[in-house]
């Protein structure tokens, strides 16, 4: 069942198009981030949804109500900003009680069971200075999270912390959505944030959505040149069509799914991690190629791939430590590889 529901969004400031006619639909307990880089439009996009920033046309629609032209006050959704915006004069309680229209005794139930619910239940007497900013994230998502809104606006809350704190609080906001329930849009560059945390992935380039799908899909099956380089790596080679579903790389002929016309200048891209080294002979879509670097990252390792075919083009791919020490693989060294077919995407050049 659809919550919210945006309609042709347009926002211009001056002669700049900031949305480009953005139409989504976010369905009742889904989990959904805005992801692109800064300037694609993402944040704007989420200050429309808040009524912070209404859009110039389109409509928004949220709990069949159309609320395009009403002031955030009066759109029912709980926000958490970057910066954390917490009162630093008042304490965590007040912090999370800030708004709330019930009883003093009622409020303060309230109040302990959100600061309980984010792990913070001795910290109500406190002040936003005596704690730290992995601390301040989850009072300011108490707060947002205190009069049970439909929709919770979380707008880069992570991007401030380092990174051991922000995994940690990724998963505790994941698993706060789990529990709860509520409808969760959140605003991020970070595709690792937005490939762990969301049911669904909203793409945004220049103004624009140019994919929206589930992180499996837009990972695996990214539908533009651009969503395959910024989510994930990926390996980039010039190609031409051939008949029979074929493409060539260089002077490779490779086996394919694509459906273009033979002749057409393409795009093939394929995953560092999907290229193979443990394969039979006589395997589809071979190449003999020379490892001219080999990079140690950790449980795995990146090869820097050349071969005559390939001309000036090089193949990074990605092979398991325990790969690497079972081939003795080496800078220098020579092995073949395989690129399965079901894993090339294949794009028209632009």
């Amino acid at each position: 069942m659809t919550l919210l529901h945006l309609q042709d969004i347009v926002k211009t400031y001056g002669a700049f198009t900031a949305l480009k006619g953005v139409s989504l639909e976010v369905r009742r307990g889904e989990f959904v981030c805005f992801l692109g880089p800064s300037g694609c439009g993402k944040t704007t996009l989420l200050r429309v949804v808040a009524g912070l920033d209404p859009q110039t046309t389109g409509r928004v629609m949220l709990g069949g109500r159309d609320v395009s032209r009403l002031p955030a006050s009066a759109r029912d959704y709980g926000i958490v900003f970057q910066s954390y915006a917490l009162f630093p004069n008042l304490t965590v309680e007040k912090n999370v009680a800030y708004g709330l229209r019930l009883g003093r005794e009622a409020a303060r139930a309230r109040v302990a069971e959100l600061l309980a619910l984010v792990g913070l239940p001795d910290a109500g007497s406190k002040y936003p200075s005596q704690l730290s900013g992995g601390q301040q994230q989850r009072v300011a998502l108490a707060r947002a999270l205190a009069p049970s809104p439909e929709l919770l606006l979380l707008d880069e809350p992570l991007s401030a912390l380092d990174a051991r704190v922000r995994v940690h609080l990724r998963q505790q906001i994941k698993d706060l959505h789990r529990r709860l329930g509520v409808t969760t849009i959140m605003v991020t560059h970070d595709q690792e944030e937005a490939l762990t945390m969301a049911d669904r992935i909203v793409v945004m380039n220049h103004g624009v959505i140019d994919q929206v799908g589930t992180p499996d899909e837009v990972y695996r099956r990214p539908a533009t040149p651009f969503v395959a380089d910024f989510v994930g790596s990926m390996n980039f080679l010039p190609g031409v069509a051939e008949a029979g579903g074929r493409v060539r790389l260089g002077a490779v002929h490779l086996e394919s799914d694509v459906d273009l016309a033979p002749g057409t200048a393409v795009t093939i891209c394929l995953r560092p991690e999907d290229v193979v080294a443990r394969h039979p002979h006589g395997v589809r879509n071979r190449l003999e190629a020379t490892i001219e670097a080999l990079e140690f990252i950790g449980p795995f390792h990146r090869a820097r791939l050349s071969a005559p075919e390939l001309g000036e083009h090089r193949l990074t791919a990605d092979f398991s430590a325990n790969l690497v020490r079972d081939l003795d693989l080496a800078t220098g060294g020579r092995l073949a590889v395989t690129l399965p077919p079901d894993r090339l995407q294949i794009f028209p050049a632009a």
